[in-house]
């Protein structure tokens, strides 16, 4: 799989571990494709896969891919379809073990390659408490696997992107100073990872499209490093540079969007509806990529509980602090207090409402420990106790438990010439993958100029800001992405002036006392911000009432500011 020409078709059938099964038959079968590759890598899935590992050591991998790979290995072999995934989690070598015993048992000559190296656990066995460290590779190990007639590449924690980027420097026959090439395969990539949110999944403008089933996303990818991104005819769902725009800018946040294999420029994409389902990307420029790569450890963090109480009717605000009153004297009483104790009320409360459920308010409680016990029945007894002594109406949305284990997400940066990077080729070979010959300090890009401000009548309306801008929000460990865009050069103009920092923690007071960075995308007519802290330490410690951000974009979309008249 080298010196290729035309375009390369690589398709996606997973975003995360748990998208949906029918996935990787529905890919196979529905048109033609070159490689089908599966993310099944996320923060939170390390450390999943992590306390699995703690269980039975042989596991530590997406047990789900191999039950999709019963029958999708052979109608990959029919079709001439090669699989990349990073389904191999903690356990690349294991899992390729598995598909060659599956392979074995259902028929199917394949050659089963993987990738490994990223598992830094022995450099942190003495830090208390981590339970994976695994370094972030590029595509260089996925390449050589291909280059030596693999049929099926298992990889542990690769980038996201390079299980694309590594398909199609195998394709073409990139050296790893094309950058350019690399970059565009990068941005392909990003595109792909999270599946159906490239074809019309979690997009804000959904009302425009049929997104009750949406397909799975293809890149076309050409030698040029450029591509058209599309789906299998027929499937549901749309791709158009809206739908395209929201992915790129998913969990991104400056124009210099950094990897193990090159920094691809974000502000030199360029994106063409050029048919229906058919969004071409191009003018990607790409950089020698920073000598560093991303770490990324789970360690446990202690032990979490949570009550949430109904509070209907009136008085909601007196109510919610008889409650607490009531619960910290409980604490005192026990003399275990929780090491922390955090009250949210959300007044989803209606003024008159004809359903019992409008008239309630949610006060939620979250306690946090390294002791089980000062998260356990000291808080689920005292909650209970309050039953028939406490606000009118009291009940709990269901029974406190004992407990649970919550993780901390955390990131480092380590030389990459010290990380090993090794291709298990079929045979058994092994490919030591050298690393980047050429790199560059990556430093944020200035802002680019803005353009003039939006010239209008004056009249303005209050309204909410998703009537012109979409949005789409997400995490990356304890801060959170927000990617705003607009469809016209008018509101372009309008929002680029309007939505200043300043403006998004007035809009977004969750924000407000954190610190906030804006980017500037004119190419994607985008504003990218990034608030730190905004998810403590992480998913894995649900510390916010959505602790992956996946829905701070909508929130912002929601919320009322004043805007021309014109743009509406």
């Amino acid at each position: 799989m080298t010196g290729g020409g035309g375009v390369l078709r690589v398709g996606n059938a997973s975003g995360f571990y748990g998208d949906r099964f029918d996935a990787v038959r529905e890919m196979l079968t529905g048109g033609p494709l070159d490689v089908l590759t599966g993310d099944y890598l996320a923060e939170l899935t390390m450390l999943i896969l992590g306390r699995d590992r703690l269980k039975a050591p042989a596991r530590g991998y997406a047990k789900t891919f191999l039950r999709q790979l019963e029958e999708g290995l052979g109608l990959a072999a029919e079709r001439g379809v090669r699989i990349v995934t990073n389904a191999g989690g903690l356990n690349p070598v294991g899992l390729a073990g598995v598909v060659r015993e599956l392979a074995d048992r259902v028929g199917v000559t394949v050659r089963v390659a993987h990738v490994e190296g990223d598992d830094l656990m022995a450099r942190y066995a003495g830090r208390e408490g981590v339970l994976t460290a695994n370094a972030y590779l590029g595509g260089e190990g996925i390449a050589a696997c291909l280059r030596a007639g693999a049929d099926v590449v298992v990889t542990g924690r690769v980038t996201d992107a390079a299980l694309v980027s590594g398909a199609a420097a195998a394709h073409f026959g990139w050296a790893p100073t094309e950058h350019d090439r690399l970059a565009g395969a990068v941005v392909a990539g990003h595109v792909l990872e999270c599946g159906a949110q490239a074809t019309g999944g979690n997009y804000a403008f959904f009302g425009a499209h049929d997104v009750r089933r949406p397909g799975f996303p293809v890149a076309e990818i050409a030698a040029d490093g450029s591509s058209v991104i599309t789906k299998h005819a027929g499937t549901g769902g749309a791709v158009t540079v809206g739908t395209v725009t929201a992915q790129l800018l998913y969990e991104t946040a400056g124009a210099r969007y950094a990897g193990p294999d090159v920094t691809a420029r974000l502000d030199t994409v360029c994106l063409t509806q050029v048919g229906t389902d058919r969004v071409r990307i191009d003018g990607v420029r790409g950089e020698a990529p920073p000598s560093t790569v991303k770490v990324g450890l789970t360690r446990l963090g202690g032990w979490r509980n949570a009550v949430t109480f109904v509070l209907t009717g009136l008085d909601i605000e007196a109510k919610a602090a008889l409650v607490k009153e009531q619960m910290d004297a409980a604490f005192e009483a026990a003399g275990r207090r929780p090491a922390s104790v955090e009250w949210a009320l959300a007044r989803t409360d209606h003024v008159d409402a004809a359903v019992q459920e409008e008239a309630s308010a949610l006060l939620r409680l979250v306690v946090r420990d390294a002791d089980q016990e000062a998260v356990g029945r000291v808080v689920s007894g005292a909650a209970i106790e309050l039953a028939l002594g406490s606000v009118p109406g009291f009940h709990v949305t269901a029974p406190p438990g004992k407990g649970e284990p919550y993780g901390v997400f955390e990131a480092e940066y380590v030389e990459g010439a010290g990380v090993p990077h090794v291709a298990v080729l079929p045979g058994g070979g092994r490919v030591e993958v050298p690393p980047p010959a050429e790199t560059r300090e990556l430093v944020p890009l200035a802002d680019p100029a803005l353009p003039e401000p939006l010239v209008h009548d004056g009249q303005t309306r209050r309204a909410p800001l998703g009537l012109v801008a979409g949005a789409r929000s997400g995490d990356k460990g304890g801060s959170a992405n927000v990617g705003v865009w607009v469809r016209t050069d008018a509101a372009w103009r309008w929002l680029v002036h309007e939505l200043t920092v300043e403006r998004l923690r007035e809009l977004l007071p969750e924000a407000a006392g954190l610190a906030v960075t804006r980017h500037v995308l004119p190419n994607l007519l985008s504003l990218n911000f990034v608030i730190d802290g905004l998810l403590g330490a992480g998913v894995a410690a649900q510390a916010r009432f959505d602790p992956q951000a996946k829905a701070v974009g909508e929130w912002l979309r929601a919320r009322h500011l004043e805007i021309p008249e014109v743009l509406l």
